[in-house]
């Protein structure tokens, strides 16, 4: 009998061993596209990190400035995101967003590599729900406890603080583009800011034509600050001479969007410099600066 109790301790030890083996906090992460590497680079220590994307540096062959992490990235290794580069790290976990590159999700899952695919986030809950999920598999759910505390943090200010009527809103990228819901349109209501975007009927692809801008003019327009340093065809709608009839009538401003271009707990970080904006539109509005 004590030989049997003692043998069946045993079993039972060396399954908890290896149920928490297969659970084990990751030590060789690997993220392949860059909005996952904003995650992983501010949920991990650096020891831990295996490898980031070259977006994460703002490195060529991608010359736009998208990351919001590229000056604190020195030392890690960037790469683009093959099989093979990949398989050389010895990852124990690789985090991708779900429908990014299924060739490589398939060739990581026929070389039995753990894959972490992440859903996009459509809006501040889908942001918490995110985070948790990285924390948990990453073994770091304290650190994106912090995150989404900072994160609850400046939307509360951001709402106690918000315009009151709101202040009408339209984000103009180039090509013409303008975001009309989804995180974005979200997170610029929390200080009372107004998308009039879906109001202006975007087409199929997601553009307003300038016409449209200034036929219908909001009280605040911004513009993409971080864009290439050479001005490209795309850019051309942003320097449209038919927005200058808007002097007088919408505060036309450049704003730094990164944070908005990955959703994440860093998104945020456009409170506060938007809702300066959004103070300047209405004391042009009122008469108090000129423009």
């Amino acid at each position: 009998m004590h030989l049997k109790h003692g043998c069946l301790v045993i079993f039972l030890t060396l399954q908890f061993l290896c149920a928490a083996a297969a659970h084990a906090a990751p030590e060789r992460v690997v993220s392949t596209f860059l909005c996952t590497d904003e995650y992983v680079f501010r949920l991990l220590p650096r020891e831990r990190i295996a490898a980031l994307t070259v977006l994460a540096g703002n490195h060529p062959p991608v010359p736009p400035v998208v990351s919001t992490i590229a000056d604190q990235v020195k030392g890690i290794p960037l790469i683009t995101p093959d099989a093979e580069t990949i398989l050389t790290l010895k990852p124990d976990l690789v985090v991708m967003y779900q429908g990014t590159n299924p060739r490589l999700l398939a060739n990581l899952q026929g070389a039995k590599i753990p894959v972490l695919e992440v859903p996009w986030p459509n809006s501040l809950a889908d942001i918490r729900n995110v985070t948790r999920m990285l924390g948990k598999r990453l073994g770091v759910e304290r650190t994106a406890e912090k995150l989404i505390g900072a994160m609850n943090a400046k939307l509360a200010h951001a709402e106690a603080h918000k315009f009151s009527p709101p202040v009408t809103t339209l984000i103009y990228e180039p090509n013409g583009y303008a975001t009309a819901d989804g995180v974005t349109a979200e997170i610029i209501s929390r200080i009372g800011l107004r998308n009039i975007a879906a109001a202006l009927h975007p087409t199929r692809l997601g553009t307003i034509p300038v016409e449209a801008v200034v036929a219908h003019p909001p009280q605040l327009l911004i513009l993409n600050a971080a864009r290439e340093t050479g001005r490209t065809r795309a850019d051309q709608v942003l320097e449209n001479p038919a927005l200058a009839t808007l002097k007088g009538k919408s505060f036309v401003a450049k704003a730094d969007l990164k944070p908005l271009l990955c959703p994440g707990p860093w998104s945020v970080d456009v409170l506060k410099p938007l809702a300066g904006l959004g103070r300047a539109a209405l004391a042009l509005e009122r008469g108090a600066v000129g423009h």
